[in-house]
């Protein structure tokens, strides 16, 4: 008979609580996945319809399973990193962790063929196979980063692909959306590798400069638009407004951890940049012409942020 004692905390059976479950999959910073979606949508010229809403279900089911996966794939160095997590805890088995990420991948596959058929899976199918490919293999490799801002830039365009138009346009047109929202979240990659150790001060203060040309980049071609348009410039003053909002809370952070780049400044500067992803969705919204849904965008920021108190996004 197997020795109890050589069995894991983690594998043990559990009466696993919602909790538990909801400190597993970040359940929160799922708030900073739709507006993946309605940026790479609005960009494209899609307008909001049933399918909009079944690929950001998809896309947050994708999240979720995500968030289980890693801490399946991370078990073992959170029992020394992180004890207080689920899986190291004892509080959700590992299996079970495992078996959360499989679910939730076939629930967002499912969702994603349901509301656009072949199209739907196209923008799904790579994004679930990165996502399992970055925990299982690229997290702790150089490429690291890249998958992660890959990950985000491909929910981006499963987005645009709702569009009523050829998917090489649909693409092109959510290209520079996905692009900018890849840039933040490969900032926020490269910082949460040094979460618990701290990082060297020229890191935050690199992905500080990059979070600063990434707004200009964001708000530069609205302010254009407005200049030449008089219609236009209440959809560049909330794209302004948005944007600048994303590198404060974010920014802010930054600038804390390149001054004191302890791992708790930093693990704070990744939570930050988590949430602050919805005001730079938002004012890529707001760029494409959709200010109304921007601003249902930039409303739920707040309250993600004070959900966040109570389950830490990272």
């Amino acid at each position: 008979m197997k020795d109890r004692k050589a069995v894991s905390r983690s594998d043990r059976p559990a009466d696993v609580r919602l909790s538990d479950l909801a400190h597993l999959v970040r359940a929160p910073a799922a708030l900073s996945v739709p507006g993946d979606v309605l940026a790479g949508a609005a960009a494209a010229g899609a307008p909001l319809t049933a399918r909009t809403l079944g690929v950001t279900t998809s896309s947050v089911c994708l999240y979720w399973a995500g968030m289980a996966l890693n801490d399946y794939a991370d078990a073992t160095v959170d029992a020394v990193e992180r004890p207080e997590r689920p899986v190291p805890s004892g509080r959700v088995p590992r299996r079970t962790a495992l078996a959360v990420a499989g679910g939730l991948t076939a629930a967002g596959l499912g969702v994603a063929a349901l509301a656009g058929g072949r199209r739907g899976l196209l923008g799904a199918l790579p994004l679930a196979g990165l996502v399992w490919a970055y925990d299982l293999g690229l997290k702790s490799t150089p490429a690291g980063p890249a998958a992660m801002a890959g990950a985000r830039a491909l929910d981006v365009l499963a987005g645009a692909l709702t569009a009523p138009t050829g998917t090489g346009t649909a693409v092109r047109r959510g290209a520079g959306a996905a692009a900018l929202v890849g840039a933040h979240t490969y900032t926020l990659t490269a910082l949460s590798r040094h979460e618990i150790s701290g990082a060297p001060a020229r890191l935050p203060a690199t992905t500080l400069a990059v979070s600063a040309a990434t707004t200009l980049a964001t708000v530069a071609p609205a302010l254009r638009r407005a200049r030449h348009d008089r219609t236009a410039r209440p959809a560049a003053a909330v794209t302004a407004a948005a944007a600048l909002t994303c590198l404060g809370a974010y920014g802010t952070a930054q600038l804390r951890a390149a001054r004191e780049p302890s791992g708790e400044n930093v693990r704070r500067a990744v939570g930050a940049g988590i949430l602050a992803l919805m005001p730079l969705q938002a004012a890529l919204t707001a760029r494409a012409g959709a200010p109304a849904t921007a601003t249902v965008l930039g409303v739920a920021h707040p309250l993600a942020r004070r959900l966040a108190r109570r389950i830490s996004p990272t």
